[in-house]
């Protein structure tokens, strides 16, 4: 499972950093998922190996400018790109009027079918062939969710010292059970996959929280996974001057809970823009860093834009080499 980081900024893009949005890769095949679409991602994206044709559905945790204002553009030049296949766009309902009002006012016609579904329903549940897919509601000015994003058939491993033991001779048989399929043998007997294969880990995990001001509502979706990726807009004193009013996390109130949680692996993003690699009299993004790690003792990582991580099937996380 891969995270690229299309953005990093909070509210607005920097020189070096853009607004909010995530590339997931799982799965066969070159297929990936999309979360958040700020101004520019398409932008972004081009500077990956992923492509619009290969982009399995989109969700949007908020309504907000700097995780949608990309998605009319992006979703146009899927369009002149040549897709065909319909798209899963998941969001809070008023996207669709966003999408739908601009395409129109700006005469864009899409070769292809979106479709819309509603990220902030009650009981929500998205699932395809690779991925699964819940929500948890969090605490911003408007509605917003994390994704909870948990892989799909995991691999089997076929008991062939039982099968033996039971006369089952080695044949298509196994590959049918291996594939989670029953067989019914020549001599009428039926075998249940179920008794002859094993699963000898867990599924993969990883929560991405939209903008929140109380990482602690993410208690019962991050139970069992190896990643939270969650913002962290300032450090705690920022957040004290700026006061309660833009409803954000600190890296402190992040850290704390992701300790007490559990989670072995946090991906810190969606800086404020006023925090700089290096400047003499700015912020620095090592602040936001160097306070989380007071507080958590697991592997953090802040992310950078372009930047890969991969989950491993042992649920250890680890930046990708750079391309090239």
């Amino acid at each position: 499972m891969e995270l690229t980081f299309l953005g990093t900024s909070a509210g607005t893009p920097t020189r070096h950093r853009n607004v909010t949005g995530l590339a997931l890769q799982h799965g066969g095949s070159r297929g990936w998922y999309l979360i958040d679409c700020g101004e520019g991602t398409q932008h972004q994206v081009q500077k990956t190996h992923h492509t619009l044709g290969q982009l399995r559905a989109i969700f949007i945790t908020h309504v907000h400018g700097d995780h949608t204002f990309g998605l009319p553009g992006l979703l146009a030049s899927a369009s002149m790109a040549g897709r065909t296949e319909p798209l899963p766009l998941i969001a809070p309902p008023s996207i669709r009027t966003f999408v739908e009002t601009t395409l129109g006012a700006t005469d864009s016609n899409l070769g292809y079918g979106i479709e819309f579904i509603e990220a902030h329903a009650d009981g929500f549940h998205w699932q395809d062939e690779h991925i699964d897919v819940t929500t948890a509601a969090l605490s911003h000015r408007v509605p917003t969710v994390a994704y909870q994003v948990t892989e799909r058939h995991l691999e089997r491993h076929l008991l062939t010292d039982r099968l033996q033991a039971d006369g089952v001779p080695a044949g298509p048989a196994w590959g049918e059970l291996q594939r989670g399929q029953d067989v019914t043998l020549e001599d009428g007997r039926l075998l249940r996959s179920a008794d002859y294969v094993t699963v000898n880990r867990s599924p993969r995990r990883v929560v991405v929280g939209g903008d929140n001001d109380t990482p602690e509502l993410l208690s019962e979706v991050c139970r069992g996974a190896q990643v939270l990726v969650h913002e962290s807009t300032y450090t705690q004193d920022v957040s004290d001057r700026v006061g309660p009013w833009p409803q954000h996390s600190s890296a402190e109130q992040v850290a704390r809970f992701a300790e007490a949680a559990g989670v072995p692996n946090l991906v810190l993003t969606h800086f404020s823009s006023r925090y700089q690699f290096s400047h003499p009299s700015a912020p620095l993004i090592d602040e936001i860093e160097q306070e989380a790690r007071r507080f958590y003792s697991g592997n953090l990582n802040l992310a950078r834009d372009l930047e890969t991580y991969v989950l491993d099937r042992d649920g250890h996380l680890a930046l990708a080499p750079a391309a090239g």
